[in-house]
């Protein structure tokens, strides 16, 4: 036995693999993950990114949940300890057979074939769930809207995509808001950057005004430096402070106002490019895309700061 064993040890030695660089976004049902992932995906583009989404190992399809005492926000609804195999064995550079739940339909449908590349991305419910996932990432996000806001969110893509009525949506989010709070939320306090898309409370902004965003910079990972994107002239976009986080802890909490003009969002976009090391090459047109027309100045200074900590953790 021995021997056998010894055999197979051999034929399965490889040469070895360049360790990729690996993202998690977590955050609940429709807070923006698929979003803010899909601009770093394209602009890093496919021969050196690829994304997934953990939604994926849902243990059971839409119709068999409705008979089961939990949703799909229960850990017990979903293949965690795969998850977690899957993700150690992207993070030495080996390919899975990823699941596929298709939220179309609802339905399981056939496992693909994922080689991970220089980058690898993942979003979803559960990332950031287990030490075992979380040891995985060089880089993690938890997306904490305010809740009116993902909620609104909610309703408008599952109503729009999904064939829900708005009824079924908030009936729903009634189901799912006990362990909502008991599994998702939590996972915010191991995030390396907490990012908040909303409305500023203390300003009454008319309601078309595009949002704003907060980003909490925990001095768990290194974190750009941001002088020359904070320097006088350009405090109207963005600003950085020193806060308290939820635990009482000091943090840095960057904010990134909304309601500037694009002009100046556009120039603190390209000092951040300039920083990731493309000097004189033009800022991505696709950073910052909401949908197929609308746009997001503090989505695209967020999406470039996750490329600066990616870029930073490949170098």
């Amino acid at each position: 036995m021995p021997d056998k064993r010894l055999r197979i040890n051999r034929a399965g030695e490889q040469p070895a693999r360049r360790r990729p660089v690996l993202l998690a976004i977590a955050g609940d049902s429709a807070a923006g993950k698929t979003t803010l992932t899909a601009g770093l995906v394209q602009v890093l583009g496919p021969e050196r990114c690829v994304s997934l989404c953990t939604d994926d190992y849902h243990r059971y399809d839409r119709v068999e949940r409705k008979a089961l005492p939990f949703t799909a926000l229960h850990p017990e609804c979903n293949y965690i300890e795969i998850m977690e195999q899957h993700l150690q064995l992207l993070a030495s550079g080996q390919p899975i057979l990823k699941p596929v739940y298709d939220h179309s339909t609802g339905q399981l449908g056939r496992p693909e074939l994922v080689e991970p590349n220089d980058f690898v991305i993942v979003e979803g419910l559960f990332p950031l769930y287990t030490k075992l996932a979380r040891a995985c990432f060089d880089v993690t996000v938890f997306l904490d809207p305010p809740e009116p806001t993902r909620r609104e969110w909610k309703v408008r893509r599952d109503t729009a995509k999904r064939g829900y009525t708005p009824e079924q949506v908030l009936a729903e989010l009634a189901v799912r808001e006990p362990e909502s709070e008991a599994f998702i939320r939590p996972q915010r306090q191991h995030a390396d950057v907490v990012v908040r898309f909303g409305p500023i409370a203390s300003r009454q902004d008319p309601v078309d005004t595009p949002l704003s965003a907060e980003l909490i910079l925990r001095p768990t990972i290194r974190h750009p430096d941001l002088s020359e994107a904070l320097r006088p002239g350009l405090h109207r976009t963005m600003h950085l402070k020193l806060t308290r986080d939820t635990d009482g802890r000091p943090v840095d909490t960057l904010h990134i106002h909304g309601y500037v003009p694009r002009e100046a969002s556009a120039t603190v976009q390209e000092a951040i490019w300039a920083s990731i090391g493309e000097p004189g090459s033009e800022t991505p047109e696709c950073l910052g895309r909401l949908g197929a027309d609308g746009r997001s100045e503090p989505l695209a200074i967020t999406q470039l700061l996750l490329l600066h900590h990616l870029m930073d953790a490949a170098r």
